[in-house]
């Protein structure tokens, strides 16, 4: 079994190309060895802080040069970091860190206010950064002084800390701790499908087999020296981590990574740095082929454009292969088990193909109901295993019996997709009827539920997701009101929600009924509102 650690590729890449750039974030080189002596200044002031092995960090804060060294220096020192997505709000931020019983947190100075909002959590210590706190001091001026650089107001106080302080002020030199590949390298929250998002922990283990199965996909295709790669996918999600670990820490490329899917500012990185390899989602595809000034960027360096996070449309593959020449090829997984099945570049995939399962993973296509294995070509739920692979989520036993199931001696990962096979092809049919895929983001229709039945003028709600081909699925919701209840708007709960949940969490539409359709025992009939929702071809 694999013994590497996450950060020994840096240590390793660092011995063997300590000038060679990894990292590149808004217009500034990071080097290897840039990026292994500021983790593990951030290591030693975490040390010093009294962070030490398996306690919990959150990183809140968007794709920046901060979160790669804060990610790999929590690492270092055995902590376990938590990342979640910058537009949390701070009832969402509340929870997350009183399930996993966080003692610190770094976040950006914009959502600093957030943060000092939680309270009754085991948060001792709040390190605060802004996105452009690495950069030389001439650019971070120009920025804020052209208004690129969103800052927020901090108040400053004690167990409060500047990010670039503590790098400032401490040597690199964070204490050595015995960590083998089994001990717990992330912690990443997926929507639940009984209301609350659901801890998935994760081990070294399980992070650098998935990373170099993809490295295993493109090393004969590539050269590290003349790739580089554009980062745009959040690295909240377990995709965005993974692949930058194996494209910037196991093959050794250039790494170009942006803070926000601005598409003007993304064409202008791929013509610049020439990049070779992309990764997107669905809707991101489409908005950058209708960009109105799509056709003055030279983007013929493209050589590999993956996809993930959602299925591809048909008619955005062929757009794209049209403008580009290149195929998209797409990558399936899922946050309980990263990496499950990839199209790798030896030959041409279906537009609608998933790929192959990776080597280290077993499947089975099964009828959801009896668990029974269905034959090739007929649509089931596709369940999962790889060794080492998580078991169960954190502290939440309801939900780990609806996920997990035990057959063969072997636990699998019921994924709630449903597949067909053919061959070792697995080609994507639905997907179980909680779980909404908006824009890339996985979104529990269950979560969004729970938080508009705690309206006090709610007495039931059910979310779906219908089908739009430019974000995925648009998430609506069907409410019924207590029958006392006068004068509640759409507008009233929407804003409820977006209080409470964050931005790619609320529904787009609200529609009001008298009631909700129910089996015989009483259970909530979500598909059937959702095929209705569709047949009407409308929200």
């Amino acid at each position: 079994m694999k013994e590497e650690l996450t950060f020994t590729y840096l240590e390793r890449m660092t011995a063997l190309y300590p000038k060679r750039t990894a990292m590149n974030f808004l217009g500034k080189n990071y080097s290897y060895a840039d990026l292994t002596k500021l983790s593990d200044k951030f290591a030693t002031a975490l040390a010093d802080l009294g962070i030490g092995d398996n306690d919990k960090v959150i990183l809140y804060m968007p794709n920046c040069m901060a979160w790669i060294i804060a990610y790999l220096g929590i690492q270092k020192i055995g902590a376990v970091p938590i990342a979640i997505s910058p537009s949390y709000t701070s009832y969402e931020v509340d929870y997350v860190a009183k399930d996993s019983e966080a003692k610190a947190i770094v976040c950006d100075d914009v959502d600093f206010g957030y943060v000092k909002e939680l309270s009754g959590t085991n948060i001792e210590k709040i390190i605060v950064v802004n996105v452009a706190d690495t950069l030389p001091l001439w650019r971070r001026a120009a920025g804020f002084l052209l208004d690129r650089v969103p800052r927020g107001h901090v108040e400053w106080g004690e167990n409060i800390y500047s990010f670039t302080k503590l790098l400032k002020k401490y040597p690199p030199t964070p204490p050595k701790i015995e960590i083998n590949a089994d001990h717990l390298a992330y912690l990443l929250y997926t929507g639940g499908t009984l209301g609350e998002p659901k801890g998935v922990a994760g081990t070294h283990r399980n992070l650098t087999v998935a990373a170099e199965e993809i490295v295993d996909i493109i090393k004969e295709y590539f050269e590290p020296t003349s790739t580089a790669f554009l980062l745009i996918n959040p690295l909240f999600h377990i995709l965005g981590q993974t692949v930058f670990i194996a494209l910037s820490l196991v093959f050794g490329c250039k790494t170009v990574l942006m803070p926000h899917p601005n598409i003007d500012a993304i064409l202008e990185a791929t013509q610049r740095h020439k990049v070779n390899i992309f990764l997107g989602v669905p809707t991101l595809y489409r908005l950058i082929l209708e960009n109105d000034r799509l056709d003055s960027y030279d983007l013929s360096s493209f050589r590999l454009c993956w996809c993930g996070a959602d299925v591809l449309p048909e008619e955005t593959f062929h757009r794209w292969y049209r403008k580009t020449g290149v195929r998209i090829h797409q990558l399936y997984g899922a946050t309980e088990c990263i990496s499950i099945s990839v199209a790798d570049l030896s030959r041409e995939w279906e537009p609608t193909s998933m790929g192959h399962i990776l080597p280290s993973r077993q499947y089975k296509v099964v009828d959801p109901d009896t668990l029974e294995e269905m034959p090739e070509g007929e649509a089931g739920e596709v369940l999962v295993y790889f060794e080492g692979m998580p078991k169960m989520y954190w502290k939440k036993p309801e939900e780990t019996a609806r996920s997990f199931v035990n057959l063969d001696g072997k636990i699998w990962y019921r994924t709630g997709d449903y597949v067909k096979r053919k061959g070792e092809e697995l080609f994507f049919t639905d997907r179980r009827a909680d779980v909404i895929k908006y824009k890339g983001y996985r979104v529990s229709a269950s979560e969004i539920e729970a938080v508009l039945q705690d309206h006090p003028a709610v007495m039931e709600a059910c979310v779906v997701g219908v089908t739009d081909p430019r974000v995925g699925e648009r998430i609506k919701a069907v409410v019924v009101l207590k029958s006392d209840v006068r004068g509640v708007s759409a507008s009233e709960l929407m804003k409820w929600s977006r209080e409470r949940l964050a931005a790619y969490k609320c529904p787009r539409y609200i529609e009001f009924r008298d009631m909700l359709p129910k089996s015989k025992v009483g259970k909530l009939l979500r598909r059937e509102v959702r095929e209705e929702a569709r047949r009407r071809g409308h929200l």
